[in-house]
């Protein structure tokens, strides 16, 4: 049974087809990036996974629940989250109140708490607990967002580009953590442009060039691709093991 499944997804934007059916399905505890160049509508595709857009056109279907058309944090409530390409700590807020926060999405208070240094613990900022947020390191704040997004009860977490800004080591850190998240269940899918983080770290890769799915499979099929190399790579990717 597939936890996500999106179903023939369009998206016009007057006469802009930003998104053409789109169809595609991941597994719980899947690690699946999507890859494209600027403009192939990989953020709409997020929007309108998320709620914040309403599809023109297809289904979606969050562990067998059709989704499309939902309010966002409705979307939310049901277990699927989302990070933004910028992080977005709470101002004024130390990250185990802005978790408190996200986890009152569908706990009480008290659980909330709990589930707040939870969270913290898993993504190794519990001993930033009661700093201020916005005096984090980029490489913490990126955690925070990504903690945030756990902390609502997420089965499945939207990425998007969340190591942009990174340095390689740092991009390195993130990645580790990623990988031990989705071994522990949680699902992931993930927007990146460098290309090394979503070829080593992702089981599978999707690829939209103009709103529209041109290739489906491991890092190694599509980076051999003929209309991929054409459209976004150039030539045939070394893949980095």
């Amino acid at each position: 049974m597939a936890l996500l499944k999106v179903e023939g997804v369009s998206k016009n934007f007057g006469g802009l087809m930003a998104l053409s059916e789109v169809s595609f399905e991941a597994q719980k505890g899947d690690l699946l990036g999507i890859i494209g160049p600027n403009g192939a509508g990989k953020t709409t595709l997020f929007n309108i996974i998320s709620g914040f857009y309403a599809p023109s056109k297809g289904e979606i279907y969050f562990n067998e629940t059709r989704i499309d058309g939902l309010k966002s944090h409705v979307i939310c409530k049901r277990g699927l989250a989302r990070t933004f390409q910028i992080a977005q700590p709470f101002l004024g807020f130390t990250p185990h109140e802005t978790l408190i926060t996200a986890a009152l999405n569908r706990l009480p208070l008290k659980r909330a708490k709990e589930k707040a240094m939870e969270v913290l613990e898993m993504v190794g900022l519990a001993d930033k607990a009661k700093e201020d947020g916005g005096s984090l390191t980029i490489l913490d704040k990126k955690a925070l967002e990504l903690a945030k997004a756990m902390a609502t009860g997420s089965e499945m977490v939207l990425l998007d580009e969340v190591m942009a800004g990174l340095t390689l080591v740092e991009a390195e850190h993130f990645m580790s953590l990623i990988k031990r998240l989705s071994d522990g269940g949680i699902t992931f899918l993930m927007v990146e442009h460098v290309m090394f983080i979503i070829m080593k770290l992702c089981s599978r890769i999707m690829v939209l060039n103009f709103g529209q799915k041109i290739a489906e499979g491991t890092a190694a099929e599509v980076s051999k691709n003929q209309m991929v190399i054409d459209s976004y790579f150039g030539e045939e990717l070394k893949i980095v093991t």
